[in-house]
């Protein structure tokens, strides 16, 4: 509950895309493709499955990755799927729900894959909004770098697909 008068909490977000050499399908495969996501995007050390098979709605996984120097562990659910033009992943980590959507669209022979990574402050501890306050742009500012080489990544691993 907001108090009358409480400023509201700022949702943050930021947006990469590039253009991948790859059909829809090719991208959505390596989007989707949890077991090989550690050997597809660098930054990824570990996937392990919590609940589900494939690539559904409600699947849940530990992922640990490089982030800023330092390995880091966060849940990750599959909140959305439009197989092969979208998905969005959910995660609650320190009082913030991150979502991360990717889309794939058709452009001539290749596909444009956009990734927006968004954070919307839950209920928060007073040091956790501090924190959000202060370093909030910051930490999105940073992860936009990241986004963009995990944008690599996928490309990479899709565009070898469709050479083999």
């Amino acid at each position: 509950m907001v108090k009358k008068g409480a400023p509201a909490m700022k949702v943050r977000t930021v947006e990469a895309s590039r253009t991948v050499a790859a059909t829809p399908d090719a991208v959505w495969s390596v989007l989707t493709d949890l077991d090989n996501a550690a050997d597809n995007i660098r930054a990824i050390r570990k996937v392990e499955r919590l609940a589900g098979e494939g690539y559904a709605v409600g699947v849940r996984w530990r992922e640990t990755r490089k982030m800023f120097g330092a390995e880091a562990t966060e849940e990750m659910e599959v909140a959305g799927v439009d197989a092969p033009t979208s998905t969005t992943v959910g995660s609650l980590s320190h009082g913030i729900y991150y979502t991360t959507e990717f889309r794939c669209e058709l452009d001539g022979d290749a596909t444009v894959l956009t990734v927006v990574f968004a954070g919307e402050p839950r209920e928060q501890t007073f040091f956790q909004k501090l924190g959000w306050g202060v370093f909030g742009a910051g930490g999105m500012s940073a992860s936009r770098k990241a986004l963009i080489a995990d944008l690599d990544d996928i490309a990479h691993a899709a565009e070898s697909q469709s050479e083999a």
